[in-house]
């Protein structure tokens, strides 16, 4: 049972990521017939290959990067201390992101995040490689039994056993009273916001709320109290 696990041992975390480059054009001849070839089952003849780019390349790790991680671990004060990783530089975001797992208090930790199995988790493993590094130790599966991956998630833990549901982390946030993360701008507007507005500030800010979020959520389930953002 989740209530079992010492609070202090997970490390909440969410990502934002956006298209490696900023419009069709940019893209090298080559990275776009390779996605023209790995698009076209699910565009069929319904949207070209540059229009899906725009629309869905900042969530396929093989043509986005990772422009923001932001992670939160509680204390036994009833706050979480948030900290972000940001940057245009993606291998040096990540290295500063991997150092953390050098720390002691971070060797054994439990990564939780929403949809973190079917996105954070495998997005932060892959860009890791494509920028020449190995995971951190949590974000490594091979050989491991199921029980023995260090990853909760908390869409996962909603569905009950439910395959078919899909929830977003809002709604969660909604059904169980907390203050909603998508106050400001939410991830479908991450790109433009990176890409147009050069605005990384208020990226952010947005990943931060929805760590605080994240965790108040996983405390939810757990029949406890709200955390608050330590000011520290």
């Amino acid at each position: 049972m989740i209530q079992t696990i010492p609070i202090e041992k997970v490390l909440f975390l969410d990502i934002e990521t956006v298209p490696n480059a900023a419009a069709w054009d940019d893209l090298p001849e080559s990275e776009q017939k390779l996605w023209d070839k790995k698009t076209f089952h699910q565009r069929k003849n319904e949207i070209t290959g540059e229009d899906f780019y725009l629309e869905r390349a900042g969530i396929m790790a093989e043509f986005g990067k990772i422009i923001c991680i932001s992670v939160g671990i509680a204390e036994k004060n009833n706050t979480l201390i948030i900290k972000s990783f940001a940057g245009d530089d993606e291998k040096l975001l990540l290295e500063e992101f991997g150092e953390i797992f050098n720390r002691p208090k971070l060797r054994d930790v439990i990564l939780c995040a929403h949809n973190g199995k079917e996105f954070d988790f495998p997005w932060i493993a892959r860009r890791f490689l494509i920028n020449g590094m190995q995971p951190p130790k949590p974000f490594q599966m091979f050989g491991k039994k199921p029980w023995e991956i260090p990853h909760l998630d908390t869409m996962e833990l909603w569905k009950f056993g439910d395959y078919k549901s899909y929830v977003s982390l809002e709604l969660l946030a909604s059904v169980f009273g907390i203050p909603t993360p998508k106050d400001d701008i939410d991830g479908s507007m991450v790109s433009s916001i990176y890409h147009i507005e050069k605005d990384l500030f208020r990226i952010v800010q947005y990943c931060e709320k929805d760590v605080l979020t994240l965790a108040n959520v996983f405390r939810r389930m757990r029949q406890e109290d709200l955390l608050t953002r330590s000011e520290t």
